[in-house]
């Protein structure tokens, strides 16, 4: 090889060398300069192998949560096997998700529950946001939420409340399960709005109750098969075969209803599921409002799940405190009767004139909130939140339950207090409908409860009612200070024993006729 082409290679060579040096050490760098400007994770606790800090949440998650926020923060990061969770535990880092970030975490990460069990995210809940959601939440909300349609069927609530408080009053004294009384009437307020119809007679209702507790305990599991894709088809807690067999008994349920409704009415009514079934049929040309059958009983089954068992559950707590604060009811007890006297029972109407059960409801809600943890959502896109990178496709939970036992927000915030909501109180302002995020017991933002109004006017109705009724003493052996308040966690908070107790008419006979 001569001279000249010897030093031509080599420095072709040192040329070529110096190109890739430089161009690797320029990514190299860049990637080190993103490091740095790249916000930190949220800090997270240390986990198991494989499966992360799933094992370390218990039976009840949403105590569990609030306790590692006191160590890591009001946001901190787990590891659910593969997956990445933030959990928001402050009203301020719920407001930066929910409001600020709200359109970044619109969807729901997948979920065993709304594949077996809610025909494969076809409901209102589960469906990922897009068109076919917003058609889904208009079409109850014209029909079923607004303030139009809940007006309208103000006297089906009136009426199912004034049964359940004769079937009460029937019980002149004796012992009664107060949640399967109160979810029966929800049930058939809700069903006479939705089909025309109750689905329940007198007494009845106690397995479909059972049911909606096993469908929210279920929903409330954290599935394995969920975050470990390898675990998926083994099901080793057995939580999907579970799902599969819930979800053929309401298949079953719903498939009956529809044909019911069919043979009596035809598509003809004025009920919601008349007109869903006259969408099925035309969806007036429009594809993206054509309706299956799958996709009624999937809104059908959202419907009667979510719209019956928050409110019983809700009903029963307030009850319950309200037994174990008898200065409380009395109190209210002598509001309602400076107002509706005791000829008649309360009404709708009445509702809003009366400031101290108005902050017993919110009391209720906030200290013992249906839905301690909120749906899960995803996040879309890399986002920042109080400093911390959120990585896409992360599962953003927000712990509703351990908002509303801040002490920095709330004073005394394990005592029953409605006062604090009433003039003079911290809390006058604050209101249940997702704007104040101290307080969101329905979830905020877009994926907020779509039966808010419903859900609020129910629940106030049925704790007025029975507070202005009856009575209440509590079975023979129970103290106000003995009565067990434990939770069981859920999609909604149960309580762990179920409230019996003694109702006793406190009105004139006139006042418990239908």
């Amino acid at each position: 090889m001569s001279p000249l082409i010897l030093i031509l290679t080599t420095l072709l060579i040192s040329s070529l060398f110096s190109f890739f040096f430089f161009f690797f050490f320029s990514i190299d760098k860049k990637k080190n300069e993103n490091k740095v400007h790249q916000p930190p994770l949220p800090p997270c606790p240390s986990g198991w192998p494989i499966l992360g800090n799933l094992p370390q949440l218990g039976s009840k998650p949403h105590q569990k949560l609030h306790a590692l926020s006191k160590t890591y923060g009001p946001l901190f990061r787990l590891r659910f096997g593969s997956v990445t969770v933030v959990v928001a535990s402050s009203a301020g880092v719920a407001a930066q998700f929910l409001r600020t970030l709200d359109a970044n975490f619109s969807n729901r990460p997948p979920n065993s529950g709304a594949e077996h069990v809610a025909y494969n995210y076809q409901d209102l809940v589960f469906a990922p946001y897009g068109a076919r959601w917003r058609m889904l939440r208009r079409l109850c909300s014209v029909h079923l939420f607004s303030t139009k349609a809940l007006d309208q069927l103000r006297h089906v609530r009136e009426d199912e409340v004034k049964l359940l408080a004769g079937e009460l009053a029937g019980a002149r004294g004796m012992e009664v399960s107060l949640g399967k009384k109160v979810n029966a009437c929800a049930t058939n307020a809700l069903a006479r709005a939705m089909l025309g119809r109750r689905v329940f007679e007198e007494g009845g209702g106690g397995e479909f109750k059972e049911m909606v507790v096993e469908l929210m305990k279920l929903a409330g599991v954290f599935n394995v098969g969920d975050f470990v894709p390898w675990l998926r088809p083994l099901d080793v807690q057995g939580v999907v075969g579970r799902m599969k067999r819930l979800h053929r008994r309401y298949d079953d349920f719903l498939n009956k209803i529809m044909e019911e409704h069919r043979m009596k009415v035809g598509s003809g009514g004025g009920d919601l599921l008349s007109m869903l079934l006259g969408l099925k049929e035309d969806g007036d040309g429009d594809e993206e409002a054509k309706l299956t059958d799958i996709d009624i009983k999937a809104l059908l089954l959202n419907l009667f799940t979510a719209g019956t068992d928050t409110s019983a559950s809700t009903v029963e707590w307030a009850m319950a405190e309200l037994l174990r604060h008898p200065d409380i009811l009395a109190a209210a007890q002598a509001e309602i009767d400076s107002v509706v006297g005791r000829s008649r029972l309360v009404s709708e109407t009445d509702l809003a004139k009366l400031p101290l059960m108005q902050a017993i409801i919110k009391e209720t809600f906030r200290i013992h909130p249906s839905t301690p943890l909120s749906l899960p959502r995803v996040a879309a896109e890399p986002c920042e939140v109080s400093g911390f990178h959120i990585p896409a496709g992360a599962t953003l939970l927000v712990n509703v339950w351990a908002i509303a036992r801040d002490p920095e927000v709330w004073s005394y915030p394990l005592e029953f207090n409605p006062c604090r909501f009433l003039p003079g109180g911290d809390h006058v302002d604050i209101d249940l409908k997702g704007a104040h995020f101290e307080l969101i017991p329905f979830g905020a933002g877009r994926r907020i409860c779509a039966g808010l109004g419903l859900g609020l006017r129910m629940v106030t109705l049925l704790v007025t009612s029975l507070v202005h009724g009856f009575d209440w003493a509590l079975p023979d052996g129970l103290t106000p200070e003995t009565l067990d308040m434990e939770e069981d966690f859920g999609l909604t908070l149960q309580r762990a024993v179920p409230l019996v107790a003694r109702p006793m008419p406190r009105l004139a006979h006139q006042a418990y006729l239908v």
